[in-house]
């Protein structure tokens, strides 16, 4: 009998292994592809096949304007370091913000009573049902009337607050005792010192993981900064790489070594940060 359970067991196990490795096989094959591309010469850029007949690393040196393009008989007209920076320090603002101001309110809607406290809180969720479409001409007239136009306060500022990290925050410091609170009060404690002495160091499983996720959710954004920028040397690397779809045609070899520069940063936060941010998820989504 329990040679037959194992049996199964196995069978079971192996199956399961086999539709992974499957699906993992068609989630990765858009990326293999586009870093097989990236090293094609354009003539064999549409062509099926993975490995390239005649491998090249020009595609690169081109995009950062370091070779003129063959096509254009020139060096592009891009401003890749600029557009790397653009990105890499919107999504630290938005993060830093975000993750204080989502903290700092969910400290008030988890470790502090007031009068309609959870009546605000789910008021406050609520939000989240709004389409950002439906936002983004009142966003967009308010930044005008700021004159943020063109500046990074203007890409920042808008996504500077969450609901949904003001509530993953809330899971987390509603698991923590009150009774850590009450003794840090008789000790003379006032809220913003058991905030960040007490409550904030048992949230950091929280804290990394919306910090994680609003890193790699800023870093790609690309349909605000669109609209809130004509200036080419602050756009995004997500906006920039518009200019690789010239009147020369788009010119797809470029536009991957544009893309497989512009994801390596998210593959690194991520296969670094990975444990923290789905164990995280999982302790905020039981805790509360």
């Amino acid at each position: 009998m329990n040679k037959d359970f194992a049996a199964r067991r196995r069978s079971s196990l192996v199956w399961r292994l086999a539709l992974l490795s499957v699906l993992g096989l068609m989630i990765s094959m858009p990326f293999v592809w586009m870093v097989s591309a990236s090293f094609k010469p354009r003539v064999e850029v549409e062509q099926p096949q993975i490995v390239p007949l005649h491998a090249t690393s020009h595609n690169y040196p081109i995009v950062l304007n370091l070779q003129e393009d063959p096509v254009q008989k020139k060096k592009l007209d891009l401003h890749f370091g600029r557009w790397y920076f653009n990105s890499v320090f919107m999504a630290f603002g938005t993060t830093l913000l975000q993750v204080l101001t989502s903290a700092l309110a969910a400290y008030a809607f988890a470790r502090i009573k007031w009068r309609g406290r959870d009546q605000v809180f789910m008021l406050y969720l609520a939000t989240m049902m709004i389409p950002g479409v439906v936002l983004m001409i009142p966003n967009f007239q308010a930044m005008v009337s700021l004159s943020f136009i063109n500046t990074y306060h203007g890409l920042i500022i808008p996504a500077a607050f969450s609901a949904f990290g003001t509530f993953l925050l809330r899971q987390f410091m509603m698991s923590v005792s009150p009774a850590l609170d009450e003794a840090a009060t008789i000790d003379g404690a006032n809220h913003w010192q058991i905030f960040w002495d007490v409550v904030m160091p048992l949230a950091r499983p929280g804290l990394i993981a919306l910090t994680v996720m609003t890193f790699l959710g800023s870093y790609q954004s690309f349909f605000w900064p669109l609209i809130m920028l004509n200036d080419a040397q602050m756009f995004p690397m997500s906006v920039g790489m518009l200019s690789l779809d010239t009147s020369y045609g788009q010119q797809t070899e470029l536009i991957m070594a544009a893309t497989v520069m512009n994801v390596a940063p998210l593959i690194i936060v991520f296969t670094i940060f990975q444990k923290y941010l789905v164990s995280g998820l999982q302790l905020g989504g039981v805790k509360g």
